[in-house]
């Protein structure tokens, strides 16, 4: 018996549409043909989605923020472009670029406080 890795990977969001429009303009992640009820899945891989909360989780009573202590990154063909769009665009950029062994590298905050880096495998 071998786990692979990760093979699915879900946010759950305040606003289901509102997050799947973020990743869609600001990302540019399209969505994927098929998609369990309450959730938008992105054409990823491994697959990526967001989600409405499951029942009993209060997204507002979490502190820090959703997602604190996980690490989520997306390959990028060009960080520093993806960067100044979203800077443009006035998403908050918690690590500015920097470079260094993956990459150019910086980490911007979604509309429900996950810290998402983005870096392009250099």
């Amino acid at each position: 018996m071998t786990v692979t890795g990760p093979d699915f990977i879900a946010l759950q969001v305040r606003d289901l549409e509102k997050a799947a429009d973020f990743y869609e303009s600001r990302l540019g992640l399209q969505r994927a043909p098929v998609a369990p009820p309450h959730a938008v899945v992105f054409a990823t891989t491994p697959a990526f989605a967001v989600r409405e909360p499951l029942p009993g989780l209060d997204l507002d009573a979490v502190t820090p923020q959703p997602g604190a202590g996980v690490v989520l990154w997306f390959g990028a063909d060009d960080a520093q472009a993806v960067h100044d769009r979203l800077a443009a665009d006035g998403v908050p950029i918690t690590v500015p670029p920097f470079d260094g062994p993956f990459g150019r590298t910086f980490t911007f905050t979604d509309p429900d406080g996950y810290a998402v880096t983005i870096h392009d495998r250099a």
